[in-house]
């Protein structure tokens, strides 16, 4: 079973649905359906044409769904006929999609977590795991969100920032999680996006994601264990992805609008110049970090520069900026080890090393931490 074509499908899939007449929370309820149906028939009995089947399928789901509800039997008159079987026109609707979500009867964050499942293609423990939420409260957010959508035509395209904002998210679930598929398409749409609006936040988002993207060949060693930034092979980073971001983001800085993925890719910009952590120009940094805090006011930015304040003023610099934080946030344990061990503290470290691991959403992550603290317990 290719889960990767069947994830590359759902767009397609949910748009045809829309487009004969399903509203939007019943289409995804369909494809869901269909996709499902799909993972118990494949491996036996592949179809040759697996987008006709799952529109078929789906489509049916749809229809049985409308028939068995009574309050909505001028609908069910409307798409009485099925259409006929057969291949269908091939198209890319992802984006169009992407903006159709972003609908403006959703609040930005909901707007996000409906198209992360429905178009994206993500679970829920995903997308509850991005926002930094427990899995029933995102499973009721997106229940709210498509019971908003319900009713409504899906024929007022959304805002371009939120529509940024999924695909960043499907873009870190793609990275973080070493699917480099689910990176690649978040990738391709924010270039279809950038050919579509000049938007210098477009081309930041577009810059970030080439100058991450380019590291995944030295993220992971042989066996899957997870490779810091500080002892990456910097040799087997992509140049020429690099120079390509460079160069968009430049173009993006000099037209003065900052926004914050400009200035999150000006800050990866500069670890991709530098030939080493040593050399990395930490004090720039740390000037980005505060020009995102002053654009977000997020405390997770806020934890990030206490990284980059430890490696350009010394350790306790950065412990002094950390104590002004919520030690509940994501990834605290694991930046006050890092400064602790910096500062010569090794049995404190290795303490929060071991309670970062069992905080961390992935095993990569996870086994990483506990190795970190094993280290500094065998001390």
């Amino acid at each position: 079973m290719d889960e990767t074509l069947l994830r590359g499908l759902i767009p397609a899939v949910l748009a045809i649905l829309v487009r004969r007449g399903a509203d939007f929370a019943a289409a995804e309820d369909a494809v869901q359906d269909a996709l499902v149906e799909a993972l118990r028939s494949w491996p036996d009995d592949p179809p040759r044409d697996p987008k006709g089947w799952l529109i078929t399928v789906a489509w049916r789901r749809f229809l049985d769904a409308t028939r068995a509800d009574a309050s909505r039997r001028r609908r069910e008159e409307r798409v009485e006929d099925e259409p006929p079987a057969g291949r269908v026109a091939e198209g890319d609707d992802s984006l169009w999609l992407y903006f159709l979500c972003a609908h403006p009867r959703l609040t930005p964050s909901s707007a996000a977590a409906l198209t992360l499942r429905a178009v994206g293609g993500l679970t829920t423990r995903q997308i509850a795991q991005a926002y930094l939420v427990p899995e029933a409260t995102m499973a009721q957010r997106i229940s709210r969100a498509k019971r908003t959508v319900a009713d409504v035509r899906f024929d007022r395209p959304g805002d371009v920032a939120t529509v940024l904002r999924v695909l960043y998210l499907i873009f870190n679930e793609g990275y973080t999680s070493d699917d480099a598929d689910l990176a690649a398409e978040a990738i391709r749409l924010a270039r279809q996006l950038a050919a579509l609006h000049d938007h210098p936040e477009i081309a930041g988002l577009l810059a970030l994601m080439l100058l991450h993207h380019a590291r995944r060949a030295a993220r992971f060693t042989a066996d899957g264990a997870l490779m810091p930034l500080a002892d990456q092979d910097r040799g087997r980073w992509d140049t020429t992805a690099i120079a390509e971001a460079v160069d968009i983001l430049q173009a993006a800085l000099a037209r003065d609008a900052l926004g914050e993925f400009q200035a999150q890719a000006a800050i990866a910009a500069l670890h991709a110049d530098a030939p080493s952590t040593a050399e990395t120009d930490w004090v720039q940094i740390v000037e980005w970090y505060d020009e995102l805090v002053r654009l977000t006011d997020s405390p997770v930015v806020r934890l990030n520069r206490a990284v980059a304040l430890g490696e350009a003023d010394g350790a306790r610099a950065g412990l002094a900026a950390l104590a002004d934080l919520d030690a509940a946030l994501p990834r605290y344990d694991a930046v006050a080890a890092h400064l602790h061990e910096r500062a010569g503290d090794l049995a404190e470290a290795a303490r929060r090393y071991a309670a970062a691991a069992r905080a961390a959403h992935s095993s990569a992550e996870r086994d990483h931490l506990y190795r970190q603290a094993a280290r500094l317990n065998g001390h």
